[in-house]
């Protein structure tokens, strides 16, 4: 593989320079920095990193290459990748291409040979920045006057860019060693022996593996765009509807925001990340960009209806203020790290969220019984939790 300098220039006007690799563009994005050590894949084609640069602080990616079942949406969303260490050769027997080539297929910028601990820390230590990647020769204050003048992420919609334009239906189950994907049918569903629920996915960008354990736990899942109202929602006689993640500023969004307030007593809801933070906002309640976000797959969540102690998956810039919420919300998760809120369930309607990201992807599963509890919050149409802040379901989870 040929080299070509190159570098990455900040707003503030830091730059390191570098090499790069993928495509060989120039692209502006919001800089920000993931601790996962694995999963770059899942990574890269989750739809939540739209108009962002992802810096991985694991020093070695590529070397496991890229396979046609690890991908979690239609496309590559993110708008650059830093790393220190390329792995030009593979060593995985489900590759079929390197990490270069498919950065190339989608036109995506990466950089590698920078110190990505020094940028790690400047943005841990400064906030998340609008960069961009360059080659080496351009001139650096023409850059840093373009990326000063590029939109910011506060305030724009990248929801409208990436939810699907028609509903469809999905069928698609966790992945297993000895026969890939399982599609479901009425025959074959998991949860045969009991109840299947329909469940209406509103599409803010979202992961196929949250749909996958939909699926796993017994749901037909329609997946819908993010701008359809709660009418034809309603018209669709779901069971319960589920929020997705998706990237960006949940503020804009004011199209999904007013179809889960007319949403609000109609049908159970369950939100995840974006659909987290628009539920929060549909509640009354506001939301307010964090210093340099949760990105990676080793955040710990206090879940506070069993006391048990989660290491999750994570992937926002933006928290809902638990504060500005009424009594009838109970905060039922909490980072550990930074006390911010990762979970609030309803104390009068069957309605609850997470921050985080329970389908992992990359990930631990510590947190896929949230699907589970969705499931029994629509079989019973009532509250996850009492007045009082309690349980109303019984947990039961896996040993492992």
């Amino acid at each position: 593989m040929t080299t070509k300098k190159a570098k990455l220039v900040l707003e503030d006007g830091r730059v390191f320079d570098g090499e790069r690799f993928g495509a060989d563009v120039e692209a502006i994005g919001e800089v920000v920095f993931n601790t996962a050590m694995s999963g770059y894949q899942e990574i890269l084609t989750d739809p939540s990193y739209r108009g962002q640069m992802i810096c991985m602080t694991y020093p070695l990616i590529g070397n496991t290459g890229i396979n046609p079942e690890d991908v979690e949406s239609r496309d590559l969303f993110a708008a650059g990748f830093i790393i220190r260490n390329l792995s030009v050769v593979p060593s995985s027997w489900r590759s079929r291409l390197t990490l270069d080539e498919y950065l190339k297929q989608h036109n995506v910028p990466g950089i590698t040979e920078i110190d990505t601990r020094a940028l790690t820390r400047h943005l841990r230590d400064h906030g998340s920045k609008m960069g961009v990647i360059a080659d080496a020769d351009q001139d650096t204050q023409e850059l840093i006057a373009k990326v000063r003048t590029y939109p910011a992420m506060l305030g724009k919609d990248l929801v409208k860019d990436i939810s699907v334009d028609k509903d469809y239906v999905w069928s698609e189950g966790s992945w297993t060693l000895d026969h890939g994907y399982p599609k479901y049918t009425g025959k074959n569903s998991p949860r045969r022996g009991g109840k299947t629920y329909k469940v209406v996915a509103l599409d803010f960008g979202i992961k196929w593996n949250i749909l996958r354990l939909l699926a796993d736990s017994g749901c037909q899942v329609t997946v819908v765009p993010a701008d359809t109202s709660a009418e034809q929602v309603l018209a669709l006689e779901p069971d319960g509807v589920f929020l997705s993640n998706g990237p960006g500023d949940p503020e804009p969004v004011v199209y999904g925001v007013d179809t889960v307030k007319h949403l609000l007593g109609k049908k159970p809801m369950f939100g995840i990340c974006l659909g987290h933070q628009i539920l929060g906002l549909a509640l009354g309640g506001k939301t307010y960009k964090l210093k340099f976000g949760h990105h990676g797959a080793n955040q710990p969540v206090k879940d506070a209806l069993t006391g048990r102690v989660e290491i999750t998956s994570q992937n926002h810039n933006f928290a809902v203020d638990i504060a500005s919420l009424g009594g009838d919300i109970y905060p039922t998760h909490t980072n550990l790290n930074d006390e911010t809120n990762e979970g609030f369930a309803h104390k009068k309607l069957p309605v609850f969220s997470v921050q985080y990201h329970p389908e992992a992807s990359p990930g631990p599963h510590d947190s896929s019984y949230l699907f589970d509890r969705f499931v029994r919050m629509m079989a019973a149409n009532e509250p996850v939790v009492d007045a009082d802040g309690h349980p109303t379901q019984s947990e039961e989870r896996d040993s492992a």
